[in-house]
């Protein structure tokens, strides 16, 4: 079974690579992947050495299955002609997210919609993964009536050039090449994405079209705010979540430390709740802070963290990968 990473040399290419040691996803052949400036560069995967081949060369090696990770641009250039070629693509940018004839999977939600005729899978947004992780087990007792959310996100959600500009300014040192139009460090940024009509940004935009798709609730009354914050261990989410029928404190928080993929950290007596610093480096979602909104009926507020890195893109992309390889290929 031959796996391209499509984009291998990026922050979430490099998690890509570490996600699929450690859960030994077995392939025959790593077809690693990225620009042409990257071409020839060494990456390490299970202890054994890769040069970087290009778009092309890695095109007419056909991959059973690639991983995207390159921006949007190349998606859209790129995924179908490795679709065409038979590849099953499983692609982390915006490209094919909403695209009526492309599936958006977070496997612990609607992985089961995935067919043999499907070869081009899109990852959802970091922040949407995390949400709706949490969502659905809650959707399915109580039924979602709406949803408040504000992000507080990483700056590794914009790559190198975002935790470059934190660790510059840290050092006392001017951003030569900054991600952001102010001064992170030190500070809360409350943009992320263009700026649209509505006034709202691209980001809270994703969260709203992204989670309807994926719960299948297309009138689902959801609103967002997105942060940009200086930390580097993960997105965190306050949200607070309306209910169509009765709820019951305990019973959620049975719900959610049941759920696949979810671990509840909820203890404020012994100061326990989630956080990025927490959450680095592992897969899963952390809940915390779970309790009732006493200024309306059947309503919580929880507390959601994710490695943006891992859940929110490369560990959310290799589950899939299992998938297809298990039942595709």
């Amino acid at each position: 079974m031959k796996l391209a990473v499509v984009g291998v040399t990026g922050m979430v290419g490099s998690a890509i690579l570490k996600v699929l040691e450690e859960k030994k996803f077995e392939f025959d052949e790593l077809i690693p992947v990225a620009s042409a400036s990257s071409v020839g560069k060494k990456i390490i995967c299970n202890k054994k050495e890769y040069s970087v081949v290009s778009l092309e060369e890695g095109l007419g090696m056909k991959p059973d299955i690639a991983i995207f990770s390159a921006g949007k641009t190349v998606s859209l250039e790129w995924a179908p002609k490795f679709a065409k070629s038979g590849t099953f693509v499983i692609d982390n940018s915006s490209a094919w997210r909403m695209d009526n004839t492309v599936k958006l999977v977070v496997p612990e939600v609607n992985i089961a919609l995935l067919e043999e005729t499907d070869k081009i899978i899109a990852n959802p947004n970091c922040s949407t993964i995390q949400l709706v992780v949490v969502l659905w087990p809650l959707h399915k007792k109580y039924g979602l009536k709406r949803v408040v959310v504000s992000t507080y996100q990483s700056v590794t959600g914009s790559g190198f050039k975002g935790f470059t500009q934190l660790m510059e300014e840290r050092n006392g040192t001017i951003a030569a090449n900054p991600a952001y139009p102010h001064k992170i460090d030190l500070n809360c940024i409350p943009h992320g994405g263009a700026f649209l009509e509505n006034g709202y940004t691209e980001e809270e935009m994703k969260l709203v079209h992204e989670s309807r798709k994926i719960l299948g609730i297309q009138d689902l009354k959801l609103t967002s705010t997105v942060v940009r914050v200086p930390v580097t261990g993960g997105h965190s989410e306050s949200v607070n979540i309306e209910f169509n029928k009765n709820i019951n404190l305990s019973e959620i928080k049975n719900i959610l430390a049941s759920s696949a993929g979810i671990i509840v950290q909820d203890n404020p007596e012994d100061f326990e709740y989630p956080m990025p610093m927490n959450s680095e480096n592992r897969n899963e979602t952390f809940v915390g802070r779970v309790r009732l909104d006493e200024s309306v009926e059947n309503a919580i507020n929880l507390w959601i963290v994710a490695d943006n890195l891992r859940k929110g893109a490369a560990t959310n992309a290799v589950q899939i990968a299992e998938y297809i390889s298990d039942n595709f290929i």
